[in-house]
């Protein structure tokens, strides 16, 4: 009798030509990494991105839209992850348990997915160069506004709500963004440049979020 194969076995192999353009991708995404890194974010161009990578101006704009994009390719790649932890978490847990342990239960998986294509170092290097440029940092803020209705959604779904009906799940999703915006923040000021001491600080600061909001903040 023949054996089921695992899921992986089940799913097709791209083709040559969809393995070619992930590598040129990829290619492209760690070039403008680097590049970021070592000259800043306005010190870096398209051409130089793909001068880097030998290909043209006009290859590059074939998938990205902007260096802008490009810059930020690793933190959607993260924001994916997290997503679909949501989306996996028990049905019994509450919206803050959820929301915390899709963030940091999904945390090694962020991690393998980002050394696939590029170093963790230098993923955090750009992350800070993210975080002091104000064109950068709009998009990010941009971006991360729009994650926070997402998980909303998910996180109404979960529980029934209507998102539209119902403020919950945004006045959670708002504060629980903050929590993120104040690690990122004080992480990027600091001299560790260690991934697990960003996963360190954010555990530390979600874990204050429920007796922040609802203990008495009174030392007398």
């Amino acid at each position: 009798m023949k054996t089921a194969g695992t899921v992986v076995d089940a799913l097709p192999r791209p083709g040559l030509r969809e393995r070619k353009k992930q590598r040129t991708r990829d290619a492209l995404v760690r070039a403008a990494l680097e590049l970021i890194a070592t000259r800043g974010y306005e010190g870096t161009t398209v051409d130089d991105i793909a001068e880097a990578v030998d290909v043209s101006q006009r290859t590059f704009f074939r998938y990205f839209a902007s260096k802008e994009e490009v810059a930020l390719f690793v933190p959607r790649l993260a924001e994916s992850h997290v997503v679909d932890a949501l989306r996996a978490r028990p049905p019994h847990e509450v919206p803050l348990e959820a929301l915390r342990r899709a963030v940091m239960d999904s945390w090694d998986g962020i991690n393998a997915a980002v050394e696939r294509l590029v170093p963790l170092e230098l993923h955090m290097r750009v992350y800070r160069v993210i975080e002091s440029t104000p064109a950068l940092l709009a998009a990010h803020l941009r971006r991360a506004a729009e994650l926070e209705e997402e998980l909303a959604r998910i996180v109404a779904e979960r529980e029934g709500l209507d998102v539209d009906a119902d403020p919950r799940p945004r006045i959670l999703l708002a504060a629980f963004g903050g929590v993120i915006r104040v690690t990122e923040r004080l992480w990027s000021a600091g001299d560790d440049l260690d991934v697990d001491a960003m996963r360190d600080l954010m555990a530390t600061y979600l874990d204050q979020l429920g007796p922040a909001l609802a203990g008495n903040w009174r030392t007398e």
